[in-house]
């Protein structure tokens, strides 16, 4: 349970601090002059949509791992744990073909309800596949698992992208964010495979 609560924490981590999960809210923002809390407040909603439409599927995904888990004795020792080094030799070459949530800025004038709305429907219909495999894995475990890897998700990738927005509005933090993000895909399938690696041996 440690180790996929570590990995969790780190995925989320990783996702929060990919650009295209909140840069465009930046972008638009900068754009249209709007202030730090109102920037902040629509990074909000669109992560908590983003969230939202993730952890849905995980947990959908997670109470299968919870029946399979109890009627497939190898399952939690091996079949889960090969699906999180399976998933993270997927990401590490398929990387280059990472698709996230981009969002085209156009120059044309757009009232500020519909930017809001274009980027929460938009964030909503992009959840993150990577973490999905935790959800499976944290179903062996009981759905109280599944629920907490849910809001580990949530709480660290919402209050990641707000963080970095405000510290990227501020013109605090000054990463490679290109680097960060043509990697993203590597570092996700690290992430993975050790996570199913540590998985194995510790049950």
């Amino acid at each position: 349970m440690i180790t996929l609560i570590t990995g969790s924490i780190a995925l989320s981590l990783l996702h929060a601090l990919i650009p295209n999960h909140w840069l465009p809210v930046l972008a638009i923002g900068k754009r249209e002059n709007w202030s730090i809390s109102k920037t902040t407040n629509v990074t909000l909603i669109a992560g908590l949509s983003h969230a939202l439409s993730t952890v849905l599927i995980g947990v959908i995904i997670g109470v299968v791992g919870l029946k399979l888990a109890d009627t497939v004795e190898y399952f939690t020792r091996f079949v889960a744990p090969s699906v999180l080094v399976a998933l993270g030799l997927y990401y590490i070459v398929q990387h280059h073909r990472h698709k996230h949530f981009h969002l085209h800025i156009h120059q044309d004038a757009v009232p500020h309800g519909k930017v809001i709305v274009s980027l929460t429907i938009a964030m909503f219909f992009s959840p993150c596949l990577e973490v999905e495999a935790y959800f499976l894995m944290a179903g062996t475990n009981g759905f109280w698992m599944v629920l907490l890897i849910g809001l580990i998700y949530t709480t660290v990738s919402v209050v990641g992208m707000i963080l970095w927005i405000r510290l990227t509005y501020r013109g605090i933090a000054k990463l490679n964010w290109h680097s960060l993000e043509h990697n993203s895909g590597i570092i996700t399938g690290v992430i993975l495979i050790l996570t199913g690696i540590a998985s194995y041996f510790i049950n």
